[in-house]
């Protein structure tokens, strides 16, 4: 099992040898691709599945730092707090396993902190508008985390 995602047809492809499983509308940086540390860039390249977060939730759990805050989205909560970058219901952490590309040095995709997670149901997919992680519907994140392991194979194209 692994997952393909195309910067170019913003979609993320569960695969299982060179099947495809499930494919989602997804929407990535909004800065394009990249690995430059602070470039809000999508990564690309290899990468693995370095850590699941968020498993058993409710739908729309909020995140902050990788934490639940206890919240649950609601677009009153977004009035409230409308320069949050929402991060909701499930996280898979990327860490980069090209040394000099996207691991390591400044260009480290895991101490960027790069994710595939959920997004309010409101954000379009389709089409890049994140910060450099690879946003998904609530529901869609839930199905895909529940169909991976730590350590899946994650491969990022242009």
């Amino acid at each position: 099992m692994h997952i393909h995602i195309s910067l170019a047809r913003q979609t993320l492809e569960l695969r299982r040898d060179f099947v495809c499983l499930e494919c989602y509308s997804v929407s990535t940086a909004l800065n394009g691709p990249g690995e430059q540390k602070n470039s809000g860039c999508t990564p690309r390249g290899e990468h693995l599945i370095r850590a699941k977060i968020g498993a058993g939730k409710p739908l729309n759990t909020v995140f902050i730092g990788r934490r639940d805050t206890g919240e649950i989205y609601t677009p009153m909560l977004a009035k409230r707090y409308p320069a949050r970058d929402w991060i909701l219901s499930r996280i898979i952490w990327l860490s980069g396993c090209e040394i000099g590309r996207n691991r390591l040095s400044c260009v480290d995709t895991m101490q960027r902190y790069i994710y595939i997670h959920g997004t309010p149901d409101t954000e379009p997919m389709g089409q890049p508008l994140s910060h450099g992680c690879i946003r998904m519907r609530n529901i869609d994140i839930v199905s895909l985390f529940e169909h991976v392991n730590v350590g899946t194979r994650v491969f990022i194209e242009e």
